[in-house]
């Protein structure tokens, strides 16, 4: 008797190899595999102490040459190491980099992943300051002041302008801003008349300082700019910021001391909100980059922004929105910030 073979078809049958995703193959592969908790101990103790560095970055001591502070200024770039561990521990097959690596995923994303969304109004708002450190040696300061004007800021801080320029700049913003002053490198020009500007001493014995009122329809604000003394970072002495700090702290008393309930501060800090160096300014004022800016508005350099030395701060003005100005001639990109007062 003739027999009749079926070889069946379809979706009823495969080959063993193919069942299930390639992540499923990956995961039964793994679980066979008794190196997997072994492997990695070096990725995972570089993640554990990232995570550390991003916990207790306070208690890293500034006395040799201001470690701490410098951490600081760099602090969410240390999130660019998580990803490069978690592939080294997918590489290297080992679950126990793979879990040491959530640790600072955790850490970095609350503190710095409500800055990667805008967290602006859009809307509303009183006043519209902008501050440009515009670079001593800027080869077109006349565009670089058409450029910050443009922006439609209502009051507009310029730092790091020289002697020369100075006449310049104030040619350039005369058509837009009617009232202004300048006071040592630090200027600041406004729609709405100045009344009691005077310089700020910050223990330079120069200077880089400035205090006025401005007075807008919706009253009285105390706007100061400064330019705090710059850092480097050397290899013999480390993060070269002691100079900075004591004029922070200079600064920092003076706006303490403001009569004025509504105080705007504008400028170039050479420092970011967690540098510690810059708490007796930060402790009493906020940033309207971070609590209404869009992303982490990083200002220097321009070519490639990694820190946002540049800030816009404020005391009893209500922040609603923040962000960063286009590329000028200055090597800092400007920064702007509308308030409700």
């Amino acid at each position: 008797m003739a027999q009749a073979y079926v070889t069946e078809t379809g979706s009823g049958g495969s080959e063993p190899g193919r069942q299930g995703s390639r992540l499923r193959r990956l995961v039964d592969g793994w679980r066979g595999d008794p190196g997997i908790w072994r492997r990695g101990i070096v990725t995972a103790a570089v993640a554990v102490l990232l995570t550390l560095v991003m916990l207790f970055h306070a208690q890293i001591p500034n006395g040799i040459g201001n470690l701490g502070s410098l951490i600081e200024t760099f602090l969410p770039w240390l999130g660019v190491l998580i990803p490069v561990l978690f592939v080294i521990g997918i590489v290297r097959k080992s679950a126990t980099a793979l879990i040491a690596v959530l640790l600072p995923a955790v850490i970095w994303t609350g503190s710095f992943g409500g800055l990667i969304t805008t967290k602006s109004s859009g809307t509303g708002g009183d006043l519209t300051v902008a501050t440009h450190n515009v670079n001593a040696e800027n080869a077109d300061p006349a565009g670089t002041a058409r450029d910050v004007a443009a922006s439609g800021a209502d009051v507009v801080a310029l730092e790091e302008l020289t002697a020369d320029a100075v006449p310049t700049y104030e040619k350039a913003l005369a058509g837009t801003y009617k009232y202004h002053s300048v006071q040592g490198t630090v200027g600041l020009w406004s729609k709405y008349p100045l009344t009691g500007t005077k310089p700020v001493d910050i223990k330079l014995g120069w200077t880089r300082a400035m205090r006025t009122t401005v007075n807008s329809p919706k009253g009285e604000v105390a706007v100061y700019v400064a330019h705090l003394p710059s850092v480097r970072v050397k290899l013999d002495a480390g993060f070269t910021a002691n100079q900075r700090d004591a004029s922070a702290d200079a600064l920092g008393e003076a706006i303490a001391d403001e009569q004025v309930s509504k105080v705007v501060l504008l400028g170039d800090l050479n420092g970011t909100m967690n540098d510690r160096a810059l708490n007796a300014v930060t402790s009493q004022m906020r940033s309207t980059q971070g609590a209404a800016g869009d992303g982490f508005g990083f200002s220097w350099p321009a070519s490639f922004p990694m820190a946002r030395i540049d800030q816009i701060m404020v005391k009893g003005v209500e922040p609603v929105s923040s962000w960063t100005l286009p590329e000028t001639g200055s090597d800092h990109l400007p920064i702007a910030a509308r308030v409700d007062l």
